[in-house]
C-alpha cells in the first residue's frame, strides 16, 4: 500500500501535460452543465422563475426570428473580427488592450469618407477606399505603442489603454465638429442616399460583413500558422532571448505584428460604421475590444476556435436582454446569469492546465 509523508499537503495542484482536444471538450461540456445548474438554482430561488422557461427565452432572444438570427450572426462576426485582430499581438505576448481605440479611429476615418465622399464616389470604389484608410488608421494607432515597446520596452498594456481614451476624445471632437444641430450626434450618415453603406448581396443586408470576416479570419490563420512572420511572432512570444539567439529581428517582429493587429481592428471599425450602425460616436466600439480579450484568451489565439466562443458570448448577450424583457428582470439579474455561465467557462482554463491530487491512504503515526 502506498504511503505518504506526514508533511505532505492534503491537496496538491500540479501542472498537467497538454490536454487533448477530447479532454478539453469534455471539460467545457461539464463546465456548461455546471453553469446551467447553478444558474437554474439562482433563477429558481432568487427570481422565482422556471429555469427552463428562462433558457427557452434566451434561445428565442438570439434565434427566435429570422431577423434576430441574422443580427446574432452579424454581431458574432464583428466580435470575431475584433478577437482575430488581437491574435498576432497576443501570440507574441504583446498585450494589446487598445482594440477599442483602434476600432474608433478606423470607424472615424470611415465616417469621414462617408460624410465627404458618400455622394461623390461610386459605392464600390468608396468601400475599397474606406477599408484601406480604416486599416491604415487602426494600424498606425497600434503602431505607436508597438514602436515604443520595441525600442524602449515600455508597458504596452498601459500604453494601449491610454490610447483608447485619446481615441475617444478625438471622436468626440469630430462628432461635435460635424454636428450641425448641436445634438452631440452625427445621426445616421447618408440615410437618404446610403452612400458608403454596405450593399445587400443575395438579398441579405449583412452578407458583406460575413464575407469580410471570413476572409480575414482565414488570412490570419494562414499568417500565424504558415508564414515566416507568424512563426517569428510565436518564437518571440515563447522567449525573446531565444528569438535573438535564432537571429530574429525582435523589434521588427513586434512592430509588424502590432501593426497588423491594429489594422484589422481598424477594419472592424469600418465594418461597424459602414456595415451596421452607419454612424460614429464614442460608443461605436461598444466595449467589444475588451470582450475580445476574453475570446482571444479562451481560444488560445486560434482564429477558428474564436468562432464558437464569439458565437456563445453573443448568444449570452442576446439571451440576457431577452429574459430581462420577457420576465421583467432588471439588467443586473440577467447579467448575473450571464456572469455565472462565463465564470464556469473561464474556469476550464484552470482545469485544462492543472490537476488536483489528494493525499490518501495516510497511515496513523506517519
Amino acid at each position: 500500500m502506498k504511503t505518504i509523508n506526514r508533511n505532505e499537503p492534503l491537496v496538491r495542484i500540479t501542472r498537467r501535460d497538454e490536454a487533448s482536444f477530447i479532454q478539453k471538450s469534455i471539460t467545457v461540456f461539464i463546465a456548461v452543465l455546471c453553469a446551467l445548474l447553478v444558474s437554474a438554482l439562482f433563477i429558481n430561488f432568487v427570481t422565482k422563475l422556471d429555469p427552463i422557461s428562462v433558457y427557452v427565452s434566451m434561445f428565442k432572444g438570439a434565434f427566435g426570428t429570422s431577423r434576430r438570427a441574422w443580427i446574432t450572426i452579424r454581431d458574432t462576426c464583428l466580435l470575431l473580427l475584433i478577437s482575430v485582430s488581437l491574435s498576432p499581438a497576443f501570440r507574441m505576448r504583446f498585450w494589446n488592450c487598445g482594440a477599442e481605440g483602434q476600432i474608433l479611429v478606423g470607424g472615424l476615418t470611415t465616417a469621414a469618407f462617408m460624410i465627404y465622399c458618400g455622394d461623390k464616389i461610386p459605392t464600390v470604389l468608396l468601400l475599397l477606399l474606406m477599408i484601406v484608410v480604416s486599416a491604415i488608421a487602426g494600424g498606425l494607432w497600434a503602431f505607436l505603442p508597438g514602436y515604443f515597446k520595441a525600442k524602449y520596452d515600455t508597458n504596452e498594456t498601459l500604453f494601449t489603454l491610454m490610447m483608447n481614451y485619446v481615441a475617444i476624445q478625438i471622436v468626440e471632437f469630430f462628432v461635435d465638429f460635424w454636428d450641425k444641430k448641436q445634438s452631440h450626434s452625427v445621426g445616421i450618415i447618408n440615410m437618404k442616399t446610403k452612400g458608403g453603406w454596405f450593399p445587400e448581396i443575395f438579398g441579405q443586408q449583412y452578407t458583406l460583413n460575413i464575407l469580410i470576416v471570413v476572409i480575414i479570419t482565414v488570412f490570419v490563420y494562414i499568417y500565424m500558422r504558415y508564414s515566416k512572420h507568424g512563426y517569428e511572432g510565436a518564437v518571440v512570444g515563447e522567449s525573446v532571448a531565444t528569438a535573438y539567439y535564432a537571429g530574429i529581428n525582435v523589434p521588427r517582429v513586434i512592430r509588424d505584428n502590432v501593426l497588423l493587429s491594429g489594422a484589422i481592428a481598424g477594419i472592424a471599425g469600418f465594418v461597424e460604421v459602414a456595415g451596421i450602425s452607419h454612424t460614429i460616436s464614442r460608443q461605436t466600439s461598444g466595449g467589444r475590444g475588451f470582450t475580445a480579450i476574453i475570446v482571444c484568451w479562451l481560444a488560445k489565439f486560434s482564429p477558428f476556435a474564436m468562432i464558437a466562443i464569439s458565437a456563445f458570448i453573443v448568444f449570452l448577450d442576446k439571451g440576457a436582454a431577452q429574459i430581462a424583457s420577457d420576465f421583467g428582470l432588471n439588467e443586473y439579474a440577467s447579467n448575473i446569469i450571464t456572469g455565472i455561465i462565463l465564470f464556469f467557462i473561464l474556469s476550464t482554463e484552470f482545469f485544462n492546465n492543472y490537476k488536483i491530487s489528494f493525499a490518501h491512504n495516510r497511515k496513523e503515526g506517519e
